[in-house]
């Protein structure tokens, strides 16, 4: 049975092996290489943080918050970032990182979360839709791949937003 539960820094090398794994798929970032975690810790916000983990409490898959802004009314503002491990993929994991995320950022007083998605990403798009989210945009050719089966070739990213219903409504 799956449980999601906060990310400590224990958790540390299973969430950069499953940051690696999507990495390396070349559908999920234009990273290349999984940061340490001092680097990883450093670009996220310090709450929430979550990370699924299975009955033997191995770590299955993992979400975060970054800012998209230091300006203070985007405070409310956040791009999500959630990988899932590929032996639990399709198993409703990433169903359950993003119900746990979307409720524990709205009781951190975020209002809006956004994502960036290679549009062949259609798993995460799925998921991301199936959260509320919707997609307000394609930016096209934002960058180069540098790795993966793309490699050398320019990507689209869909730009897709959700509106909490309970914060920042006033």
């Amino acid at each position: 049975m799956t449980k999601i539960r906060t990310m400590t820094a224990g958790d540390a090398e299973d969430v950069r092996t499953i940051y690696q794994a999507g990495i390396d798929t070349g559908q999920a970032t234009f990273e290349t290489h999984a940061p340490d975690w001092t680097a990883f810790d450093q670009g996220k916000m310090a709450a929430p943080r979550l990370v699924s983990v299975d009955e033997d409490g191995s770590v299955t898959g993992w979400a975060v918050l970054s800012p998209t802004s230091s300006r203070c009314v985007y405070g409310g503002v956040a791009e999500i970032t959630i990988y899932v491990a590929a032996s639990v993929r399709g198993k409703g994991v990433g169903t359950m990182l993003m119900e746990a995320m979307v409720e524990a950022s709205e009781a951190e007083g975020i209002w809006t979360l956004v994502a960036g998605i290679f549009p062949e990403n259609e798993g995460s798009v799925a998921l991301h839709q199936k959260a509320g989210f919707d997609i307000l945009g394609r930016r096209k050719r934002i960058g180069k791949m540098r790795h993966g089966p793309m490699a050398g070739q320019w990507r689209d990213i869909l730009w897709l937003e959700r509106r909490s219903s309970r914060v920042g409504i006033d």
